[in-house]
Protein backbone atom coordinates (compact mmCIF):
# COMPACT_ATOMS: atom_id res chain seq x y z
CA UNK A 1 0.00 0.00 0.00
CA UNK A 2 1.01 3.58 0.01
CA UNK A 3 1.85 3.34 3.53
CA UNK A 4 4.21 1.11 3.28
CA UNK A 5 5.81 2.74 0.29
CA UNK A 6 5.92 5.81 2.36
CA UNK A 7 7.89 3.95 5.34
CA UNK A 8 10.68 2.31 2.96
CA UNK A 9 11.41 6.21 1.60
CA UNK A 10 11.30 7.40 4.58
CA UNK A 11 13.69 4.65 5.97
CA UNK A 12 16.06 4.96 2.69
CA UNK A 13 16.00 8.93 4.12
CA UNK A 14 16.89 8.04 7.16
CA UNK A 15 19.80 6.04 6.46
CA UNK A 16 20.93 8.53 3.59
CA UNK A 17 20.95 11.01 6.55
CA UNK A 18 23.25 8.99 8.80
CA UNK A 19 25.56 8.33 6.27
CA UNK A 20 26.17 12.45 6.18
CA UNK A 21 26.22 12.34 10.14
CA UNK A 22 28.90 10.04 10.04
CA UNK A 23 30.76 11.02 7.28
CA UNK A 24 30.30 15.02 7.28
CA UNK A 25 32.43 16.41 6.82
CA UNK A 26 32.11 19.74 8.81
CA UNK A 27 29.73 19.83 12.09
CA UNK A 28 27.70 21.97 10.49
CA UNK A 29 26.52 19.49 8.30
CA UNK A 30 26.47 16.78 11.21
CA UNK A 31 24.02 19.11 13.02
CA UNK A 32 21.72 19.61 10.02
CA UNK A 33 21.81 16.11 9.20
CA UNK A 34 21.05 15.06 12.94
CA UNK A 35 17.79 17.34 12.61
CA UNK A 36 16.24 16.00 9.18
CA UNK A 37 17.03 12.63 10.75
CA UNK A 38 15.12 13.07 14.17
CA UNK A 39 12.39 15.05 11.79
CA UNK A 40 12.40 11.87 9.33
CA UNK A 41 12.48 9.76 12.09
CA UNK A 42 9.00 11.45 13.22
CA UNK A 43 7.31 11.26 10.14
CA UNK A 44 7.89 7.77 10.01
CA UNK A 45 6.17 6.99 13.67
CA UNK A 46 3.21 9.27 12.29
CA UNK A 47 3.59 6.60 9.48
CA UNK A 48 3.41 3.55 12.16
CA UNK A 49 0.54 5.32 14.02
CA UNK A 50 -1.83 5.47 10.88
CA UNK A 51 -1.03 2.01 9.99
CA UNK A 52 -1.97 0.40 13.18
CA UNK A 53 -4.13 3.43 14.17
CA UNK A 54 -2.71 3.55 17.86
CA UNK A 55 -2.29 6.84 19.15
CA UNK A 56 1.36 5.86 20.98
CA UNK A 57 3.07 6.56 18.28
CA UNK A 58 1.85 10.33 18.27
CA UNK A 59 2.90 10.87 21.84
CA UNK A 60 5.81 9.75 20.81
CA UNK A 61 6.29 11.69 17.76
CA UNK A 62 5.09 14.87 20.38
CA UNK A 63 7.88 13.68 22.62
CA UNK A 64 10.85 13.43 19.72
CA UNK A 65 9.66 16.91 18.55
CA UNK A 66 10.38 18.37 21.53
CA UNK A 67 13.66 16.95 22.41
CA UNK A 68 14.74 17.30 18.70
CA UNK A 69 14.26 20.73 18.96
CA UNK A 70 15.74 21.45 22.43
CA UNK A 71 19.04 19.56 21.17
CA UNK A 72 18.94 21.97 18.07
CA UNK A 73 19.29 24.85 20.07
CA UNK A 74 22.00 23.14 22.00
CA UNK A 75 24.03 22.40 18.73
CA UNK A 76 23.64 25.55 17.38
CA UNK A 77 24.61 27.67 20.32
CA UNK A 78 27.87 25.27 20.80
CA UNK A 79 28.79 25.67 17.38
CA UNK A 80 28.21 29.63 17.30
CA UNK A 81 29.88 30.19 20.89
CA UNK A 82 31.40 26.92 22.22
CA UNK A 83 29.40 26.76 25.40
CA UNK A 84 26.17 25.59 26.01
CA UNK A 85 25.25 27.04 29.21
CA UNK A 86 26.83 30.73 29.43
Amino acid sequence: TSITLAQLMLALAMALYLLRMLRGPRAQDRVVALDAFYVTGMLLLITLGVRTDSTLYFEATLIIALLGFASSVALGKFLMRGEVIE
